[in-house]
């Protein structure tokens, strides 16, 4: 390049502008005869057909071929196609212990956390995020958004916080939001502890997995929604009549706030209730 400027903008010779940079004149007339079309070529068909493998086995098989291509030289057109994969480090879990199912004996002892995943009826993807309490089978929350980052989900769970207080355990899976360091600090911060189920089992979850069935069966595979508005609304109605409606053969058929009510109105409620079927029963004896 020095030498061109030189020539161009100093008409001076090639010999003079080549002692100018203290550059040899056979440098300057050198061209490179390498045609690196052959290995361009192919590298290109071994990408094709071994797209997740790497330079070492494209080369070994270049090499059972026949072809007597210098390493270093397929090396760097293979460097210079940037053919290179990026090595993917697997995150490593924790090693996750089995715990047993069992329902508390009381409210806010243990409460199961699932994601559930669908689309709109544009193409967009969605998810929802549910929560239950392992006691009475309770939706807590039932809660459709485009994204779910760990972010939003600790939100979900400090509003829950300020209308019926916290869980000891929280039981969930292994997803990025339940392992992020946001979330594990957060349950740290308000001494609640995660029960991690096994990866792959997600039976050890049952109750959550249970009723996102229902929730899949009733409202994501029965509808079509345009936004998330419209999926949310439903969402808080069959919410409404699962908690109060919802007959559980592990609850004696009976709801969860028919079970184990969580505030006192629902108590006067069942009671009310409780009352006119005793005072329509004698009724009809007599």
């Amino acid at each position: 390049m020095l030498v061109r400027y030189l020539i161009k903008y100093y008409k001076v010779s090639v010999n003079r502008a080549c002692k100018i940079i203290s550059l040899t004149r056979s440098m300057w007339y050198y061209q490179n005869k390498t045609n690196d079309g052959e290995v361009i070529d192919k590298l290109t068909e071994l990408a094709g057909q071994l797209p997740t493998r790497g330079f070492d086995e494209y080369y070994k098989r270049i090499r059972r071929e026949g072809l007597k291509w210098n390493r270093k030289r397929v090396l760097r057109v293979y460097r210079n196609m940037k053919l290179k994969l990026r090595r993917k480090h697997k995150k490593r879990l924790a090693t996750r212990i089995k715990q047993p199912l069992k329902a508390p004996v009381s409210l806010n002892i243990c409460w199961s956390m699932d994601f559930m995943s669908d689309v709109l009826s544009d193409g967009r993807k969605l998810r929802v995020l549910n929560i239950i309490d392992d006691c009475n089978r309770e939706a807590l929350e039932v809660k459709a958004a485009l994204s779910f980052p760990a972010r939003a989900l600790v939100e979900s769970l400090e509003q829950l916080r300020e209308e019926i207080g916290l869980p000891k355990y929280i039981r969930c899976d292994n997803g990025p939001e339940f392992t992020s360091k946001l979330f594990v600090n957060w349950c740290e911060k308000h001494f609640i502890e995660i029960k991690y189920i096994q990866p792959g089992k997600p039976m050890q979850n049952g109750y959550i997995e249970r009723f996102n069935r229902y929730y899949r069966e009733d409202i994501l595979d029965a509808y079509y929604f345009e936004d998330i508005y419209q999926l949310q609304k439903l969402s808080n109605q069959w919410t409404y009549d699962y908690n109060n409606n919802h007959p559980h053969k592990s609850l004696g058929n009976k709801s969860p706030v028919e079970f184990m009510p969580r505030f006192e109105d629902e108590i006067n409620l069942i009671s009310k209730s409780e009352l006119e079927s005793n005072f329509l029963s004698n009724l009809e004896v007599s």
